[in-house]
């Protein structure tokens, strides 16, 4: 397990050095469309940055809440590498709507930009895919040792399979190949964190909730 879990912290820190260059590639390019333009408000790749945006910021609450729930030394590990990874890639995101001069945010609904905007959203703060909802993530709050680390490992992984499912989208729709690059690692790094967990939940006599 800490081989794995290293391997973790090594590609964090491998995205850390990532951003400026993906970031800079961007700004020299001039958006790096295919049609050689910036994105237009209701493209693909700002609905993704938007949406992304979102998707990490509640991976890194819950990553911040179980790193002060818990002792384990691999589940805080692993929480801190996804909280620093998907930091990070936040603001690459919002740095690049910024660049592009687009709104953060957006009337349509979520997920609008994959032509799902119309499906409807579990509420109470799950916008989107694999998001948790406001009483799974105050549930989280008040556990503590290792009920905190197999809830978080379960809702994590429900996190990742539905961040997957949007980078996915955006591999497909996406225009600009830095941001399409960027999905693509999420894709590859996301799931190799789904199977660490998995045989996290295992050794906790737990298993994913889906």
């Amino acid at each position: 397990m800490k081989q794995h879990v290293g391997w973790i912290a090594g590609a964090a820190a491998a995205v850390l050095v990532a951003v400026g260059a993906l970031t800079y590639a961007v700004a020299e390019d001039g958006g790096g469309s295919g049609s050689g333009g910036t994105p237009a408000a209701d493209s693909a790749d700002a609905g993704f940055a938007r949406d992304m945006a979102v998707h990490h910021q509640q991976a890194v609450e819950m990553s911040y809440i179980v790193r002060d729930r818990t002792d384990d030394k691999d589940v805080r590990l692993l929480a801190y590498d996804i909280a620093q990874t998907q930091a990070n890639q936040r603001g690459m995101l919002l740095g690049w709507l910024d660049l592009w001069e687009l709104p953060k945010v957006s009337s349509k609904p979520p997920m609008a930009w994959m032509g799902m905007g119309d499906m409807p959203s579990a509420g109470d703060g799950s916008l989107m895919p694999g998001m948790a909802t406001n009483a799974e993530m105050k549930k989280l709050q008040g556990l503590s040792g290792r009920q905190a680390e197999v809830f978080y490992l379960q809702l994590m992984t429900e996190h990742h399979k539905g961040g997957i499912h949007m980078a996915e989208g955006c591999v497909d729709k996406c225009t600009v190949g830095v941001e399409k690059r960027l999905a693509q690692g999420m894709v590859a790094g996301q799931q190799s964190e789904i199977e660490l967990m998995a045989d996290m939940l295992k050794e906790r006599d737990a298993k994913p909730r889906s």
